[in-house]
C-alpha cells in the first residue's frame, strides 16, 4: 500500500472531496476522519478496508454514489491509513491532522487566545473520529487490560464527563489528569496516547536476548494548516 504522505494540496483535495458527497450523507471531515483512521488501526486486530471504509463517507455507513470522485477520495484515505499505519508500526511521530482553530472571526481574541480557544476545542474533532471508530469496531474497548485505561484517558478527557456514560474506570482516571497547557502539548499526549495503546493492542516482537528500547522522542509541535 502507498504510504507517501499527503501533501497540503492532497489533504484539501480530500476535503473537497469528502463535501461534495451528496445528502443525505454526513461524512467525517479531516480531523475526524485522521482520528478515525487511528482507532481503525489500533484495533486488536487488523480492519479489513471494506469495513472501515463506509464509515468514511457516512457516519451512519450508508453507501456513497460509486464513481471516479470515490474511487479518488478512497485512494487518498488509504494513503493516510497506510502512512499511520508505518508510523504506529515504527513507533514514530506523526502529525495528526488538529489544526489551530482561526481566531479572525473574533475581534476580542486577540491576546487571550487560551481562555478563548482552549487546546481542547481544537482536539475535539479529533478524538471525536477516534470515538466514532470505537463505536464501529468495540474492539479495543472491551478489552480488559488495565494498561489501555491511562493512554485511553488522555484523549477522553477532551469530553464533557456527562458525555462519558458507563466509563466509570475511564472518569475515575480523567480526574487525576492535568488538562494540556497549550496545542502542542495535546498533540504530544495524543500520539504518546497512540503509542502506548499500540503496545497493547499491536506489540512489537522482539529478539530473543534483545531488549526493546524505550522510544524518547517527543516529536514537533502540530504543523499550522488552514
Amino acid at each position: 500500500m502507498n504510504a507517501t504522505p499527503l501533501t497540503d494540496a492532497d489533504l484539501e483535495r480530500l476535503q473537497n472531496l469528502l463535501d461534495a458527497l451528496p445528502e443525505p450523507l454526513e461524512p467525517l471531515d479531516v480531523s475526524a476522519l485522521d482520528g478515525y483512521l487511528c482507532g481503525v488501526l489500533l484495533q486488536p486486530r487488523p480492519v479489513p478496508a471494506e469495513q472501515w471504509l463506509k464509515w468514511v463517507s457516512d457516519v451512519e455507513g450508508r453507501p456513497a454514489p460509486p464513481g471516479t470522485a470515490l474511487d479518488e477520495l478512497q485512494a487518498l484515505v488509504r494513503r493516510r491509513h497506510a502512512e499511520i499505519d508505518h508510523a504506529i508500526a515504527q513507533r514514530d511521530w506523526f502529525d495528526p491532522w488538529i489544526f489551530p482553530l482561526d481566531d479572525a472571526e473574533d475581534d476580542d481574541s486577540a491576546g487571550d487566545d487560551d481562555e478563548d480557544n482552549p487546546p481542547q476545542d481544537a482536539v475535539l474533532p479529533w478524538v471525536a473520529g477516534f470515538a466514532a471508530a470505537m463505536d464501529a469496531f468495540p474492539a479495543l474497548m472491551a478489552s480488559p487490560d488495565p494498561a489501555l485505561i491511562e493512554p485511553l484517558a488522555l484523549l477522553y478527557l477532551h469530553f464533557d464527563p456527562e458525555d462519558l456514560e458507563d466509563a466509570d474506570a475511564l472518569l475515575a482516571v480523567i480526574e487525576t489528569l492535568e488538562p494540556p497547557a497549550d496545542l502542542p502539548e495535546a498533540v504530544q499526549d495524543l500520539v504518546r496516547a497512540l503509542m502506548l495503546m499500540a503496545d497493547v493492542t499491536r506489540p512489537r516482537a522482539v529478539k530473543p536476548g534483545l531488549r526493546p528500547r524505550a522510544n524518547t522522542r517527543k516529536g514537533p509541535p502540530p504543523r499550522g494548516r488552514r
